[in-house]
């Protein structure tokens, strides 16, 4: 298939999976009364402000999380800031590209080394440990939350079901993706295929998969204490959702209780994984908080109403985002300073 073959199919899938998600929105809000689901939004008033608060802070842990993977920066507060600058502009492109929430870490690596002298292979290797520890952090915080799913009566048992299923889908592939950084088995397989004379002219890619499976494995083995610290860092981000849902939920004029609001962020969370070929998840995300909400307190209503709030801190952070960008485009490279 031709390069541009493959341009137009990729183009076609998007228009696709877009369609897709509209699709899914027209069937949530088919039999929801929109005025309702207005006027709940309205309540929350200043509380946005509380709910984009909270989802900032998460941004700071994720980033501190990160900072600890790259082993020659200094761990300071100059260096956060420049993660998470770098974070906000790449997890924008995350937002918004429907690639399993990996569209923009090639825009992580290109601004580190092009602004912050932060090379290819250290990068490559420090998003992947980033996004390895995040994945390891949901495992665990979706477990807790499939338990209270699992325990509680008003869940119907189909929705019991399909997040089990869910859920056991994204521990086998979450591991196996930790298995294979673990245990080089990239560069295993690399150093096979160079026994092939076709194979040859991948050395110098070869060289670089290798490169950067060393690295993964010392800071697996050799650097077990930042390992643990991101780990904990990257569990408290996503425990920091569940307060923007019971900070929402509360501000909605519905209060609901910690547990309840873990089930709510857990299911968003895993239809988000199951859905990521589909632009921001959505539709599927919306249809999720409302099988759920309305599960616990009865409303379809607060169901949309608490995803239209996840939506709107959700714009307003992809757009800072993409401002971000914007001004790194303007700036010169790192290079071209001195």
């Amino acid at each position: 298939m031709t390069g541009e073959r493959k341009r137009r199919a990729v183009r076609w899938l998007k228009g696709l999976y877009l369609l897709l998600g509209l699709g899914l929105l027209a069937l949530v809000l088919h039999d929801v009364d929109l005025a309702q689901v207005a006027a709940r939004v309205g309540q929350v008033g200043w509380g946005i402000l509380v709910v984009l608060g909270l989802y900032l802070l998460a941004f700071v842990f994720d980033s501190l999380s990160w900072l600890l993977t790259v082993g020659s920066l200094p761990v300071d507060g100059r260096w956060l800031y420049r993660l998470w600058k770098v974070r906000m502009v790449g997890e924008a492109f995350n937002a918004v590209i429907p690639a399993g929430g990996m569209g923009g870490e090639p825009v992580k690596a290109v601004l580190l080394k092009r602004h912050y002298g932060v090379g290819y292979r250290e990068g490559t290797a420090s998003l992947i440990l980033a996004k390895t520890i995040n994945l390891l952090a949901l495992i665990v915080f979706l477990g807790g939350g499939f338990a209270f799913l699992i325990a509680s009566p008003a869940m119907p048992a189909s929705l019991k079901s399909v997040a089990g299923a869910g859920l056991t889908a994204l521990v086998v592939g979450i591991g196996l993706f930790f298995l294979v950084q673990r245990f080089k088995i990239s560069s295993a397989t690399g150093s096979r295929l160079s026994r092939w004379r076709i194979a040859r002219r991948l050395d110098e890619v070869l060289h670089l998969i290798h490169d950067v499976d060393e690295r993964l494995v010392a800071f697996y083995t050799r650097r077990r204490g930042r390992f643990a610290v991101a780990a904990t860092l990257g569990l408290i981000n996503w425990f920091l959702g569940v307060l923007e849902v019971y900070a929402a939920m509360a501000f909605l004029g519905h209060p609901v209780s910690f547990t309840e609001a873990w089930m709510i962020e857990a299911v968003a969370q895993l239809v988000r994984a199951g859905t990521f070929f589909i632009p921001i998840s959505l539709g599927a995300q919306e249809g999720g908080f409302l099988i759920v909400c309305t599960a616990i307190t009865g409303s379809p209503t607060l169901g949309v109403a608490v995803a239209v709030v996840r939506r709107f801190r959700e714009l307003v952070w992809i757009l800072s985002g993409l401002a971000m960008g914007a001004g790194f485009s303007w700036r010169p490279a790192a290079a071209e300073k001195e």
